[in-house]
């Protein structure tokens, strides 16, 4: 948890690793009400939709992107903005790692932006965005 007199541009905010399960999609979709079945259906998602499995949630991955800020940020800094983007699909059984870096500090107002993604086991940008965090000390 940095403080903001420690934060720089460059600074990495460190990753988080997550592997997507049937079980995890299916209680996360449970939670959202949301019944598409190419998160919990593979024979429909594979034959009908013609996906190479089970599809991970893009607001799912979302949360985990804001999870890399938030867990960063600490006590010190409130996540204000958040955007991301899916732009490509993730499968459960994969294995999936966020991260980030600081590319703008504002001592004055305390915001820090930084660039965040979500990245496949081959290191393909499945979701990049950005985050506005709010430091208080």
């Amino acid at each position: 948890m940095p403080r903001l007199q420690d934060v720089q541009v460059g600074n990495s905010l460190g990753s988080r690793t997550f592997e997507p399960s049937n079980v995890s999609l299916f209680l996360y979709n449970a939670a959202i009400w949301n019944p598409h079945r190419i998160h919990f259906d593979e024979p429909y998602a594979t034959q009908v939709e013609k996906h190479a499995g089970i599809v991970v949630d893009g607001p799912l991955q979302g949360d985990w992107l804001s999870q890399v800020v938030t867990d960063w940020a600490g006590n010190y800094g409130e996540l204000v903005e958040l955007e991301y983007s899916n732009r490509r699909a993730a499968f459960v059984g994969e294995c999936l790692h966020t991260g980030g870096t600081v590319t703008a500090v504002d001592q004055a107002t305390g915001h820090v932006e930084v660039d965040i993604h979500l990245k496949n086991a081959t290191g393909d940008v499945v979701a990049p965005g950005r985050a506005l965090v709010q430091f208080h000390d």
